[in-house]
């Protein structure tokens, strides 16, 4: 079975091809550039251009993409929208418009688009979507590698469409500690498309991107970056553990005996020095740690799901950015499941493709075991 499992970061997107029919270790791996550091790069070279710009498409993740929009917008340059384009960098349109984007119909965006082929006016069209099938198809066939999949496995991080007046961060820390209240696992964070909550409006348009019929499962970063680190054999046979995610825009971590959940918190890795990461580690441990310690210093928040027997769990760091606790008084082991840490999550979105397709676990999971 071939699952082509896309792991969408801030700065990097993940992709493993996964084959049921041979070893995990000859599965094929990219690690490329994110979709939003992609839309980045080509808003900037419009800015160089002096062109305006006509963002079409499908809701994505920001960050990168947001930056180079308000540098475009400060170099006096026009931008234009449809409203599921806008979404990418507020959900609230009102919000879009004040940092002085025009909102537009798809009709008026293929009409600006029309005009720049006929006339060759100064507008540059940039479709934005977190998954590009066909970059992907097309790396592969680089390489004689069929582009068919017999199922997708796609994770991104999605703060959700939070109601207006309502923090961002505390309306996606609601979201985790709910799916932990409803059924205390890590793979509960995997959903099919008819399961995923209509507020998820990132992974929703996500999971509208692939044009091929074959299963397919979301699962956010997080949680996929811990089931991933459960499959390094050291991290898999400890009773307790506590697993931090240090990616390069989110820092979550959680401590667990395989994949029960006894509590979690999440920050920003970028405001996090290794001694914060160290404090806000050590009080989630003791219990101590308080939701105001976190975002109140711009994080969004800390959960407590469980008592464990013991607070001295194995600690696993995985993500790009786990070089911060090199050297930390933790003495954290860096997982490496499979012998390659930048695929964590994509290894753990296969095994949240098993969980959700028991009828084709058996295989997946052989392959996937340490």
């Amino acid at each position: 079975m071939r699952i082509l499992a896309v792991d969408m970061g801030t700065g990097t997107q993940d992709i493993l091809l996964f084959d049921s029919s041979g070893p995990i270790e000859n599965s094929l791996k990219l690690v490329m550039p994110s979709a939003t550091e992609i839309a980045a790069r080509r808003i900037r070279q419009a800015t160089r251009d002096g062109r305006a710009i006509v963002l079409t498409g499908v809701t994505m993740g920001g960050g990168p993409s947001t930056a180079a929009l308000n540098e475009h917008l400060k170099a006096g340059l026009r931008a234009y929208a449809t409203p599921a384009a806008a979404q990418t960098f507020d959900d609230d349109l009102a919000a879009v418009r004040a940092m002085g984007v025009t909102i537009v119909s798809d009709d008026e965006a293929q009409a600006l688009n029309d005009a720049r082929q006929m006339h060759r006016e100064l507008v540059e069209p940039i479709e934005l979507s977190d998954l590009d099938l066909t970059a992907i198809r097309r790396a592969l066939a680089s390489f004689e590698v069929p582009g068919d999949f017999d199922g997708l496995a796609l994770a991104c991080l999605d703060h959700g469409a939070a109601p207006p007046g309502y923090s961002d961060r505390l309306f996606r820390f609601d979201h985790l500690r709910r799916v932990v209240e409803r059924r205390n696992d890590l793979r509960a964070f995997a959903y099919l498309p008819h399961e995923l909550p209509d507020y998820l409006t990132r992974a929703r348009a996500l999971l509208s991107c692939p044009d091929i019929d074959a299963p397919v499962v979301f699962l956010d970063t997080g949680p996929a970056a811990a089931l991933g680190a459960l499959q390094d054999p050291l991290v898999a046979q400890q009773d307790q553990q506590l697993v931090i995610n240090l990616g390069n825009m989110h820092a979550l971590a959680f401590h667990l005996a395989g994949t029960h959940i006894y509590s979690l918190y999440e920050h920003h890795t970028s405001l996090l020095s290794a001694e914060e990461i160290e404090s806000l580690t050590e009080g989630l441990l003791a219990g101590t740690l308080r939701q105001e310690d976190v975002f109140d210093r711009h994080g969004h928040g800390v959960f407590y799901a469980d008592s464990p027997a013991t607070r001295q769990p194995f600690l696993a760091v995985t993500g790009p950015q786990r070089g911060k606790l090199k050297d930390s008084r933790l003495k954290p082991y860096f997982a490496v499941p499979h012998g390659d840490m930048m695929l964590s999550g994509c290894f753990g979105l296969v095994w949240a493709f098993a969980e959700k397709h028991p009828q084709h676990s058996e295989e997946i999971e052989a392959r996937l075991r340490p």
